[in-house]
């Protein structure tokens, strides 16, 4: 099953404010309004360039491979899945494949990685291992997983559908959420909230709180009373950037 339409897209200037939003305040934040479940589990940067991810999903699912189907040559298919979204994903979006937290085999290595940042693609985020970490690792382009792993997806994973809704590190995915990458890990914003100003504005606020707060406790202030702010930390706070 393969759905190419496009989701709405969220407008560039939001995409841009969600780059100085750290997944830490977002998870709080999501958390606040009873989203629990948004943060992708056990999977990491692997590069070690200081890259930001910040894009919509487009979404990959695997099941389990099938030795009759999936060998070598399911490769030279040009409707492979996996080959079908690294040529399909479009500029300034995150290609995140479901694989079912099974990482004792690859979901893309250096050539597929490579070919997603000449296209412009915003991101690789998959539950699964990579190949050719040595390269990934130096890449500008944001690439996320669990581990590195040598064995071939084929050996794993059989991809099935583009652009349906997955889970990914345990979290649900659907095409269009917001995916937010950092040295924390990757957070999912459902669509509709993203594309809701008033949440980054939200989030932009709490990053400035807490850079107040973290300069207060690094000259000495407690944190009770402070983080939470009472009245009167909360009353400090404002007035500091008024001045």
């Amino acid at each position: 099953m393969t759905n190419l339409e496009q989701p709405e897209l969220i407008p560039d200037h939001i995409i841009k404010k969600y780059q100085g939003v750290s997944t830490p305040t977002l998870y709080t934040l999501l958390f606040k309004r009873g989203y629990h479940n948004t943060y992708i589990q056990d999977v990491q940067k692997i590069n070690t360039q200081n890259v930001k991810m910040v894009g919509q999903a487009f979404t990959l699912r695997y099941i389990p491979a099938r030795e009759d189907i999936d060998t070598i040559a399911a490769f030279k298919d040009p409707k492979h899945p996996q080959r079908l979204a690294v040529e399909s994903v479009p500029k300034g979006m995150v290609l995140v494949s479901d694989c079912r937290r099974d990482a004792t085999a690859a979901s893309a290595g250096c050539i597929l990685l490579s070919r997603l940042e000449y296209r412009g693609c915003a991101g690789f985020v998959s539950d699964a291992g990579i190949r050719d970490t040595d390269v990934a690792q130096e890449m500008d382009f944001p690439v996320f997983c669990v581990n590195a792993s040598a064995p071939t997806n084929l050996n794993k994973h059989h991809g099935v559908d583009l652009q349906v809704p997955i889970g990914c590190g345990g979290a649900p995915v659907y095409p269009g959420d917001l995916i937010i990458g950092d040295c924390d890990g990757v957070l999912v914003v459902p669509l509709f909230l993203a594309l809701d100003e008033s949440v980054v504005d939200e989030a932009l606020e709490m990053e400035r709180f807490e850079s107040y707060v973290l300069d207060k406790v690094r000259n000495g202030s407690q944190v009770i009373g402070l983080y939470p702010p009472n009245d009167e930390a909360r009353a400090e706070y404002l007035a500091a950037i008024k001045s």
